[in-house]
């Protein structure tokens, strides 16, 4: 092998071993920055005595984002007491199987805004369970895939905030 060739051949390796240590940097920090905006990517609840109890800890914002589940997708939620219903971004709609009902306006931080009336048959947060949530489509929601998960749901559970910790715990009918 000349001295070219070899010169060539290791540039090449060399040039593969940075390229392949830069990928694992991205993923690592990919990692690293998708747990601290949703560091409660696999929520887990606990049941007794006819409660079903779930944890959640607070992202760097101070929001509480975790996972969920509508009709078998596994959807982004992020947990909002100050919005009335269960806001659905409308370019998910039609993955979630939500249809687009009765057309009506939302006051929003950003004015008024036509919304879509659905209800949504099943959301599962681990073993929490909601039924026949009233939501709203919302066509203005673009930026995010995240569901705001607003009073229509969380009236069904009671809520405690200790510093970073919401604790959310349903109780069932016997």
């Amino acid at each position: 092998m000349s001295t070219n060739s070899s010169r060539s051949m290791g540039t090449a390796m060399l040039i593969v071993a940075w390229v392949i240590l830069l990928g694992l940097l991205g993923w690592a920090f990919s990692s690293i920055l998708d747990h601290q905006e949703n560091p409660n990517q696999q929520p887990t609840s606990h049941s007794s005595n006819n409660t079903t109890t779930l944890t959640l800890q607070s992202n760097r914002q101070h929001h509480y984002v975790t996972r969920g589940v509508i009709n078998n997708q596994s959807v982004k939620l992020l947990l909002d007491t100050g919005a009335t219903d269960v806001v659905v971004p409308l370019k998910l709609a039609k993955v979630l199987a939500l249809s687009k009902g009765r057309a009506g306006t939302a006051r929003t931080a950003n004015g008024n805004i036509t919304v879509y009336q659905t209800i949504i048959p099943k959301l599962t947060i681990d073993g929490l369970v909601f039924r026949n949530l009233r939501a709203s489509l919302n066509p203005a929601m673009t930026e995010d895939d995240a569901i705001l998960l607003g009073m229509s749901a969380l009236k069904q559970v009671d809520i405690a905030i200790s510093q970073n910790t919401l604790t959310l715990k349903q109780r069932h009918r016997q």
